[in-house]
């Protein structure tokens, strides 16, 4: 089944409708506490032009709009490029809201994706999923054609006491020559 709805940049009223869908897809995920994005945090990131990324910009943020009001989102960053592939994107959050699920919304939110890694001369785009999302793993694999990275295990250093811990350990560290500086 599919709806008339469209694509577009997010623009900077958007953001309280994306922090909502992020929260959403938080407690989707079961990991409502790690939502914990700001506005301020959110402007900078996709409206800045002081960024490192693509156009100046941290993020892209792309809304699917089924009515007069956003529906649907996806926020994604650059990748930087290892030689084996040019630049890409990292698909950070995509999601449809329950009642627009199942409608064409998250293949165009794709799409979207696509033309814009297309128009950056990106040559891929990766996201990642929940083992236990299932519905999701079946549309990327049947719809979308994306295959899956089982060689890959993803890794993450999170929350300011993890960062700060790893700053002052590495810091020590350095200090005592175990470490060369980049």
């Amino acid at each position: 089944m599919s709806a008339a709805f469209t694509t577009r940049p997010a623009q900077p009223g958007d953001i309280p409708a994306i922090l909502h869908f992020i929260k959403e897809l938080a407690i989707y995920e079961k990991e409502e506490d790690k939502a914990q994005a700001t506005h301020a945090q959110m402007q900078e990131a996709l409206f800045s032009e002081s960024g490192v990324g693509l156009g100046g910009h941290v993020a892209w943020a792309i809304v699917a709009e089924l009515t007069a009001s956003p529906s649907s989102a996806d926020q994604s960053t650059p990748q930087s490029a290892t030689g084996k592939t040019p630049i890409g994107f990292a698909l950070e959050d995509l999601y449809v809201t329950p009642a627009q699920r199942n409608l064409g919304v998250g293949r165009a939110l794709f799409v979207a994706l696509a033309k814009v890694a297309l128009d950056h001369d990106c040559g891929r785009v990766d996201w990642s999923v929940l083992k236990w999302n299932t519905p999701s793993i079946g549309f990327y694999e049947s719809t979308l054609k994306a295959t899956r990275m089982e060689e890959w295990v993803g890794m993450r250093v999170e929350g300011r006491e993890g960062l700060e811990g790893l700053l002052l350990k590495n810091a020590r560290e350095a200090l005592d020559g175990e470490i060369v500086e980049m």
